[in-house]
């Protein structure tokens, strides 16, 4: 089987990402039927961390269980790679002790470096450009309660972080529009959003303006970590950003709302749309673990069978 890795989601075509969409509802059925699948015993994934993480980490190590394997958490302050050790020397050995490799980090070109120099399968966990596993999880949440995204339109509100990167990256893929609109100074960069071309998004200076008929409408944190410094500057740049019920009566009347959390109430969202019918976070964040399984489980085995 050809090694594959998973660092940006246009690393897997569309076909690829299909399939493992329907391996998702399979795997979430048989989850909630608590029907065991091990696909993966004796399988071993190491999780490399040097950020902090509570869903990720926790849907990487409880899926990777769930699967019949066993997870490993590493982090980058207890390990030598926290003492200098080059990531490639790092990749060389890691690679030769597991099956299957998740890191979470700053730069992007850490998990490229490491992936280069891997003998199996590198997840990226999340850079400070690409969140690829996120929006795998949040565009599954999508078809489960609203069927195909082709079409639609996604708003984004806020900054133009990794998120917001993969966001772009998927329309591409899956033949949706994204309506991008962030504070001046903030906005995409499409070199560092990896984009080929300009046809599946549009920016907007005004978010009512963005948000307009929109089918799907989803933030973030307005200070990403690694921005800490920023966070007071941010916060004046950001005012009128916040998406409120006032923002969302401008989307089309059975639209979503999405957040990869963790979520700033009263800051880049109220409480009263995150905890609105119209809110789908927590099946999102959920959505992450199922995603993860159909992930690990295509790249280490391949296609099998859809039961």
């Amino acid at each position: 089987m050809q090694l594959k890795h998973f660092l940006k989601i246009n690393d897997l075509t569309l076909d690829e990402l299909e399939y493992i969409f329907e391996r998702t509802r399979w795997i979430k059925n048989e989850f909630k039927q608590y029907r065991r699948y091990w696909p993966l015993t004796d399988r071993t994934l190491a999780m490399i961390f040097d950020k902090n993480s509570t869903r990720t980490r926790l849907s990487f190590e409880a899926g990777m269980y769930q699967l019949g394997g066993n997870a490993i958490y590493l982090s980058t302050r207890d390990t030598q790679l926290g003492r200098g050790e080059p990531v490639e020397d790092a990749a060389q050995v890691i690679s030769r002790m597991v099956d299957i490799i998740m890191i979470r980090t700053y730069e992007h070109n850490v998990v490229e470096r490491f992936a280069e120099n891997s003998r199996v399968p590198v997840i990226n966990g999340l850079t400070d450009e690409y969140h690829p596993c996120q929006i795998l999880g949040d565009i599954f949440t999508y078809i489960e309660h609203r069927g195909s995204i082709a079409g639609k339109t996604v708003a984004w509100i806020g900054d133009s972080n990794n998120v917001c990167n993969t966001w772009l990256q998927a329309a591409e893929i899956f033949g949706f529009n994204v309506h991008v609109s962030t504070p001046k100074g903030y906005e995409v960069e499409p070199e560092r959003a990896g984009l080929y071309s300009t046809d599946h998004y549009e920016e907007f200076a005004c978010p009512h303006d963005a948000v307009k008929n929109a089918d799907l409408v989803t933030t973030d944190v307005w200070t990403s970590m690694g921005f800490e410094a920023e966070e007071e500057k941010r916060r004046d740049a950001f005012s009128g950003f916040c998406v409120d019920a006032e923002m969302m009566s401008y989307a089309k009347k059975d639209s979503l709302f999405m957040h990869c959390l963790p979520a700033h109430r009263g800051e880049e969202v109220t409480a009263e749309v995150l905890d609105s019918p119209q809110s789908v976070v927590w099946d999102e964040a959920e959505n992450r673990l199922h995603v993860q399984k159909a992930l690990m489980e295509y790249l280490l085995l391949g296609r099998v069978e859809i039961k």
